[in-house]
């Protein structure tokens, strides 16, 4: 059954051809619209959420077999069947938050810094910081940092574009919207690499530390992959520059942080 009263479109009561004009020329409402039914709810579920759960395994198996060639493809225009990289983002950071609920308690960050090497042990330098209360406030940090993940991973993607885009300088000149596309593609397959990584964090303790590594050779291989036929010792070391710049910024973002809650810790 359909919803067509007197020719008119449904949304907009713009004059439409009958059943046989598909989509409505001023609102672009698909017409005529249909009554919402068994049959309507299965045809949105399979067009809806099936082919995008398609998509995401087509995205996820490229950026692991494909990676360079799959970014190639989106970038140049060739987006048939992936899912948009931002949307795809946003998938694997929950993945990501629900795994490490699962597996570390909820430590996603935690976890992340201890396994590249930045605990809180070693902030305990300084002679008129009192270790205890810095330790807890990077504990408030990425604590916070914790239950606004995905936000934080939105947040950090403008800066590392930016650094890839300069340690890449003139170099396929992709402009800085696109680097923000190929940088969220890089941090989604950091992501599935850490997944599949957080639940053998119970039998290999160093598994983390390993993915950490792992996922950053991945990126300078997609990097060169991407960048191909430029030579690919070349890619592999601006790719270098760019993360490494990214991880002091990082680094130096991170304590500037739980000094502030230091300094709020202090006053209280």
């Amino acid at each position: 059954m359909t919803i067509l009263e007197s020719g008119l479109c449904a949304n907009c009561d713009q004059a439409v051809q009958g059943p046989a004009q598909k989509f409505c020329p001023a609102c672009g409402q698909p017409t005529p619209a249909h009554r919402i039914d068994w049959h309507f709810l299965g045809h949105e579920l399979e067009h809806s959420v099936l082919h995008m759960d398609r998509g995401i395994l087509y995205s996820l198996k490229g950026l692991i077999l494909r990676p360079g060639h799959l970014i190639r493809d989106y970038i140049e225009g060739r987006r048939g069947g992936q899912v948009k990289p931002l949307m795809l983002l946003m998938i694997m950071a929950a993945v990501v938050v629900l795994a490490s609920k699962f597996f570390l308690q909820g430590d996603v960050v935690g976890s992340m810094m201890s396994a590249g090497g930045t605990g809180t042990a070693k902030v305990n330098a300084g002679a008129q910081v009192d270790p205890a209360l810095m330790a807890k406030a990077i504990a408030a940090a990425t604590d916070w940092m914790n239950h606004h993940f995905a936000a934080f991973t939105l947040l950090l993607l403008p800066l590392e574009a930016l650094a890839l885009k300069l340690s890449f300088h003139r170099q396929g000149n992709p402009n800085y919207p696109e680097w923000l596309v190929i940088t969220a593609f890089l941090t989604v397959q950091t992501f599935v690499l850490w997944t599949l990584a957080v639940p053998l964090q119970r039998w290999f303790p160093q598994a983390l530390l390993w993915v950490v590594w792992l996922a950053l050779a991945y990126s300078v291989f997609s990097l060169a992959q991407f960048f191909h036929p430029y030579p690919r010792w070349k890619s592999a070391l601006r790719a270098l520059l760019g993360f490494g710049v990214v991880m002091l910024a990082s680094f130096v973002l991170t304590m500037v942080v739980a000094f502030v809650v230091y300094a709020r810790l202090q006053q209280a």
